[in-house]
């Protein structure tokens, strides 16, 4: 080799070397049996595992106490790439990150190439979800009913009731919040829903964790003042399994092509230049078509999909109560 080439190969830059990502993992704080949030995240996990030639760890049920001990292990035992799946470990979370060189995704701001933003909200498949309703009810009357009053569910909250205002503005929507913070109040979820019901709701928006197998029980046992078959519309999860017949439809949100994503951008050394998140054109964000729902509708809220996906209808990202609760007809909070 001349000097003259010698010194253009010294010069010339060198190609970026991809991450080595070869174990991916992910803490819950509950059992990934839960239908619900949970569950969706350790199979979006198991999935995008298969989708990238990954092994996937999952350390699941360890509650909302200090995991640092059990992320140090994750990255100890080899995890590359760390999903923290809830909000509640987002400081342990992004120190761990600093403190073991490990890429983690949390609910907290970028900071590449180790940190990137993962915050969940489906307020565009609820919007479709609030269509959906509206063509449903009998009694003109919509009920949404909540765990707390936190910002992914405010988001879904007011995409649901564009959705709802959309098809007819004087369906009256009732609002009931069970507690600051009643995601496993099953009980509390019931009572609640209940009196929803009993004050003329015959279609109920439920958004709770834990708590919404209370919110089925009733809309399974009580009947609105006319006698109407009560609907419930879920989210995150798939209840069909245990659907007594009254599982109109969910929001679902699929992790996996989430996950993919950052698995991806992992490999290819862009983890956490972009936010993580749900989207109608992906599929991550979607409704689930039920037989309960007729082809005629269906067909119409798949065509209000294409146009929120075009950008002909816009859903307003609302994610405080202040923003929610003008937007219902009535309110009922502790």
């Amino acid at each position: 080799m001349t000097t003259a080439c010698a010194a253009l190969a010294l010069a010339a830059p060198l190609a970026p070397q991809a991450a080595q990502i070869d174990t991916i993992a992910i803490v819950t704080p509950e059992q990934g049996t839960d239908f619900g949030w949970n569950q969706q995240g350790v199979e979006g996990l198991e999935a995008a595992a298969a989708a990238t030639g990954t092994e996937a760890i999952v350390a699941q049920g360890l509650g909302y106490g200090n995991i640092r001990p059990t992320l140090r292990e994750l990255a100890d035992d080899g995890a590359n790439l760390i999903i923290a799946h809830a909000s509640g470990y987002t400081t342990e979370a992004t120190e761990i990150a600093r403190e073991m060189n490990v890429l983690v995704a949390a609910n907290a701001p970028s900071e590449p190439p180790l940190i990137a933003d993962y915050t969940m909200m489906g307020e565009k498949g609820s919007f479709l979800a609030g269509v959906l309703a509206a063509r449903t009810t009998k009694t003109g009357i919509i009920g949404i009913v909540v765990s707390a009053e936190s910002p992914n569910w405010n988001a879904q909250s007011a995409g649901f009731a564009q959705g709802v205002r959309s098809v007819s503005p004087d369906i009256a929507l009732r609002y009931a919040v069970i507690g600051p913070a009643a995601y496993a109040d099953v009980a509390g979820a019931r009572r609640v829903t209940e009196s929803v019901i009993a004050s003329g709701a015959d279609i109920i928006f439920g958004q709770g964790n834990g708590s919404s197998f209370g919110m089925m029980q009733a809309v399974e046992t009580v009947t609105p003042p006319g006698g109407e078959k009560v609907w419930f519309i879920d989210v995150i999860g798939d209840k069909s399994s245990i659907d007594k017949g009254h599982l109109l439809s969910s929001v679902i949100w699929d992790m996996a092509p989430v996950f993919t994503r950052m698995v991806e951008d992992a490999k290819a050394d862009r983890f956490g230049s972009q936010r993580y998140a749900l989207s109608l054109e992906d599929g991550s964000q979607r409704l689930l078509k039920t037989d309960h729902i007729p082809a005629g509708t269906w067909t119409e809220i798949e065509a209000v999909k294409q146009k929120i996906i075009a950008g002909d209808i816009k859903v307003d990202v609302v994610t405080d109560a202040a923003g929610v609760r003008p937007m219902m007809s009535a309110t009922v909070a502790p």
